[in-house]
């Protein structure tokens, strides 16, 4: 075996042996917990525009990205705009491909900054709910003929919501493509840390995404990328499409 595979084999081998230690996922849990009322996914920025993720889904994305080379992101929830332009920093780099934001309400600061953002030439911003059935068909209008398109959620966290944007958006997403669903965490977190919230641990993504997977076939969750991370939001999230429509 060569030395590429041989590293390959142990750092697969290494996440099997993490994903049979409980202990580890309650940690891990328990050090989300602890940050969540410090904010600490505000920390960070992506060239120069707030992110608001943990770092470790940050690089989950970026090999996700550099594996698949989709033509189109879609993001739903687009907040200071860091995410987006992540993704079209890597879309950049790739050589091809654009993102597609969606906001109920992009604020006219954030507007702005990302409006003069030198990756802002792979993206474009729609303002209007990411479950209007008027607004996703404009959305899939520019995702036809796109070729591999990948879709995050990231908008509003009830169940309701997010589960009507597994369906619509869903239909996007092409086999070997993903369909990330952000902050699935809500679930294993105690409903107190989001009491100011509409979502909690009774309505959230991952609930959401537990109702999706019963009624469609071509999803599964790809547990090696939750079970690689360990601190993530989207524990369960990372929906990995097997058919096409």
């Amino acid at each position: 075996m060569n030395p590429i595979e041989l590293f390959r084999k142990e750092v697969s081998s290494n996440i099997a042996n993490m994903s049979n230690r409980k202990e580890l996922k309650d940690i891990s849990n328990r050090w989300i917990e602890s940050t969540t009322p410090f904010k600490y996914t505000y920390n960070f920025s992506w060239m120069g525009r707030p992110i608001i993720q943990f770092p470790q889904d940050i690089i989950a994305m970026q090999e996700i990205i550099w594996d698949i080379k989709p033509d189109l992101i879609v993001e739903t929830g687009v907040a200071h705009g860091g995410s987006i332009i992540f993704y079209a920093s890597m879309l950049e780099l790739i050589g091809h491909g654009n993102v597609i934001g969606i906001d109920i309400d992009i604020r006219e600061h954030n507007r702005i900054e990302i409006e003069k953002h030198p990756m802002f030439k792979r993206i474009q911003l729609i303002e209007g709910s990411s479950t209007d059935e008027t607004l996703f068909h404009e959305i899939t209008e520019s995702a036809m003929g796109a070729g591999k398109v990948l879709v995050v959620l990231d908008s509003n966290h009830t169940h309701d919501h997010v589960l009507r944007e597994l369906e619509l958006y869903s239909t996007l997403v092409n086999s070997g493509s993903y369909l990330v669903v952000m902050d699935t965490v809500v679930d294993d977190m105690p409903s107190e840390l989001h009491k100011e919230r509409p979502w909690n641990r009774n309505s959230n993504p991952k609930t959401a995404v537990q109702s999706f997977l019963r009624s469609n076939d071509r999803f599964v969750i790809d547990e090696t990328i939750h079970n690689k991370l360990l601190i993530t939001v989207a524990p369960d999230g990372y929906l990995k499409c097997t058919k096409d429509l």
